[in-house]
């Protein structure tokens, strides 16, 4: 069997345009591979979500999304990783494994199931012997206090919303491969 296909498109580019800010990571950098403590534990990852801080976000932003989707994935549709939503205006930071707890305690916001079928984030595992896959890691600044969702939203409903509330996004794009 073989896994060759085209590249996928980067997700935010087949969306309209919004203004960026700035994202930054203790833990992932833009285009460099992520460490393995970040994958899935199916891979022998530790699943930890990265550390994530945002700023210079719009002066009228209420609320934030944080999403992570690996465009790469062999099935037709992507991999939704992580989806976090209803983050308040006063959380600029989220630290490493804050991803981990689907009732981690940020003043209400709360996670959606990810395509491993489970709250909270789902690190990376792309089939061994693939091409490295990107892994967008991406805050979403809103205006809405709060996306009407619940926890049982699918990624893609939620994406729906965003596109609708989204005054600017801030992107980081790590990579990881499990060589064979």
């Amino acid at each position: 069997m073989t896994l060759e296909r085209p590249i996928a498109p980067d997700p935010y580019e087949l969306l309209p345009t919004v203004p960026s800010f700035a994202l930054t990571s203790d833990d992932v950098q833009n285009g460099e591979p992520m460490d393995a403590r970040h994958a899935h534990g199916s891979t022998g990852g530790e699943n930890v979500s990265p550390q994530l801080t945002w700023s210079d976000f719009p002066a009228e932003t209420k609320s934030f999304t944080v999403t992570c989707y690996d465009p790469d994935a062999p099935t037709g549709s992507g991999f939704w990783h992580w989806v976090l939503v209803n983050v308040p205006v006063g959380v600029t930071q989220l630290p490493s494994g804050a991803g981990g707890a689907a009732g981690t305690d940020l003043g209400g916001a709360f996670s959606v199931r990810n395509d491993y079928g489970e709250q909270g984030y789902g690190g990376a595992a792309p089939p061994p012997g693939d091409r490295p896959h990107r892994y967008v890691f991406a805050v979403h600044a809103l205006d809405v206090d709060r996306l009407d969702l619940t926890p049982d939203a699918s990624p893609a409903y939620v994406g729906f919303n965003l596109t609708f509330h989204t005054l600017a996004r801030a992107v980081i794009r790590p990579t990881y491969q499990i060589k064979e």
